[in-house]
C-alpha cells in the first residue's frame, strides 16, 4: 500500500534516466506506440542533455526502496504575439497501481509551480479526445478549453 508522505516531486536529471524511461515506455504504449525503452531512454537523454525539456519525476521512497510513480514533462516555447515564454505541458503518466493518489495533481502542481517561477505567461496542453479521464482532471484543477482555435496537423 502506498503512503503518499513517502511521495517526493523532483526535477529528474541524467541520474534518473533509468527511473524515468520505463514510465516513458508506458506513456508511449498508452498513446499506442510500440514498446521501446531503449529508443526512449536515448529520447530523454537527448532532451535533458540539450536543456529541451524539464521532466518532474514522482518517486515512493521506502527504506532502500525508490519506485517511480509518474511524471510530467514541459517543453519550452515562445508566443511572438505575448512577446513571453511558455510551457508546454507535453506529457502527463502515473503509473496504474499509483492512480487515483492525487499524484497526477502533484506533478500538474508542480508544473504550474515551474512555469510561474520561470516567468512564462502560459501553461498548455492538449490530450486525445476520448482521453476524458485527464481531462476531467484538467478541468478539475483548472485548465480551459481554448474554443479560439483549431489545431492542424502536417506530416
Amino acid at each position: 500500500m502506498m503512503n503518499n508522505e513517502n511521495i517526493i516531486l523532483q526535477k529528474a536529471d541524467l541520474d534518473q534516466i533509468e527511473l524515468v524511461a520505463d514510465l516513458f515506455d508506458k506513456y508511449r504504449v498508452f498513446y499506442k506506440q510500440s514498446s521501446n525503452v531503449e529508443e526512449g531512454k536515448k529520447f530523454i537523454r537527448e532532451r535533458m542533455e540539450n536543456q529541451q525539456s524539464v521532466i518532474f519525476l514522482a518517486i515512493e521512497k521506502q527504506e532502500n526502496l525508490v519506485r517511480p510513480l509518474g511524471f510530467v514533462q514541459l517543453y519550452p516555447s515562445y508566443s511572438s504575439v505575448n512577446l513571453a515564454k511558455i510551457w508546454i505541458l507535453n506529457d502527463l503518466y502515473v503509473e496504474q497501481s499509483a492512480r487515483r493518489r492525487g499524484v497526477a495533481t502533484r506533478l500538474m502542481q508542480k508544473a504550474k509551480e515551474f512555469a510561474l517561477e520561470t516567468g512564462a505567461k502560459e501553461l498548455t496542453l492538449e490530450t486525445a479526445k476520448d482521453n476524458h479521464q485527464a481531462q476531467q482532471l484538467y478541468e478539475l484543477i483548472g485548465y480551459k478549453k481554448d474554443s479560439e482555435h483549431f489545431y492542424y496537423n502536417l506530416l
